[in-house]
């Protein structure tokens, strides 16, 4: 039996340094973010809050070179704009 161990991240969207990866209506539906290779796996769960609301809830597909790639395509809030 293999056991497998996520966690969760979670920004603060006023400060989360991102750069949108895609888009769809002005909302960020991929990004790509800077992680600590060490302590961040494909897997774990990202989380950006803006005060008591979740903008950004997704999984992150692979990290590469130190930034970590995470979609949320059907629910984001997260302005591609913003960073």
């Amino acid at each position: 039996m293999e056991v497998a161990f996520c966690q969760t991240l979670s920004y603060n969207a006023d400060t989360f340094e991102f750069e949108a990866v895609a888009h769809e209506n002005g909302n960020a539906t991929i990004i790509k973010f800077p992680v600590d290779e060490k302590k961040v796996s494909p897997g774990d769960v990202t989380v950006v809050v803006s005060g008591e609301d979740i903008v950004f809830h997704g999984l992150i597909g692979k990290i590469e070179d130190g930034f970590a790639f995470a979609s949320d395509p059907r629910g984001s809030l997260l302005p591609a704009g913003v960073q």
